[in-house]
């Protein structure tokens, strides 16, 4: 099991996610991506999360993946 954090960037910044989450694998840190991105964008608001990605970094800081929101979502029309 590791310990690892998503942080979310876009064109204004960086917001760190401070506490991280416990996976299995590279797999299950894929999946938590995944449902974190869906999460987020299901809120109401009127953010444009396509410019947004998740990067998936381990305890040292080292990126293991990123995700852009735009390869959940799609491109707009």
């Amino acid at each position: 099991m590791a310990n690892v954090y998503f942080h979310y960037s876009h064109n204004r910044g960086v917001l760190i996610d401070r506490s991280g989450a416990n996976v299995e694998d590279l797999i299950e840190a894929r999946e938590h991506a995944h449902c974190i991105i869906k999460s987020l964008v299901m809120t109401s608001n009127s953010e444009d999360w396509r410019g947004w990605v998740l990067h998936v970094t381990d305890n040292n800081g080292e990126e293991i993946l990123n995700l852009p929101f735009a390869a959940i979502l799609g491109k707009s029309h």
